[in-house]
């Protein structure tokens, strides 16, 4: 009675042994289909991801601009050009009336290409101008490579 059913069990896994993993064949198959999904989404993500810059960028252009109100209302008038957005972060001398910072980190100069906004005061058609020249850093350009301005 032992002797059958430790031939029997065995028996049954030896069965299971063949079917266990994958052939190289199978694993050439999903790698395949895997590479077509990121050809084809590739691009798409890429597209994705510039307008999410973009979009960050005239986000924190807003945000500068209402700490740049808030500065000139505490100050009387808006950081001088030579100062610059620092005045947002840290008191500048002569600042009797500061009552910063206006920003919580000077990390928020700086746009989603990694370079500082750019600050003109006083603006052409405003105050002040606060803009990017966007991903390509020249002026003008379409898409991710426009600039992107407070006014």
């Amino acid at each position: 009675m032992n002797r059958t059913a430790t031939h029997c069990k065995g028996e049954h896994n030896r069965r299971q042994k063949p079917d266990a993993g994958f052939t190289l064949i199978e694993l050439l198959v999903v790698i395949g289909i895997l590479a077509l999904l990121a050809t084809v989404a590739y691009p798409q993500v890429l597209r994705y991801l510039g307008s999410a810059r973009t979009e960050t960028a005239k986000a924190q252009i807003g945000a500068l601009t209402t700490a740049l109100e808030l500065y000139a209302l505490d100050n009387g008038g808006f950081p001088k050009q030579q100062t610059g957005l620092t005045a947002l972060v840290s008191k500048p001398a002569g600042a009797t009336r500061w009552n910063g910072p206006y920003l919580k980190k000077s990390g928020g100069l700086t746009d989603p290409w990694g370079r500082a906004y750019q600050y003109r005061n006083p603006g052409r058609k405003t105050p002040f101008e606060l803009y990017t020249l966007g991903r390509d850093n020249k002026s003008g350009g379409d898409g991710e490579d426009r600039d992107i301005v407070s006014w």
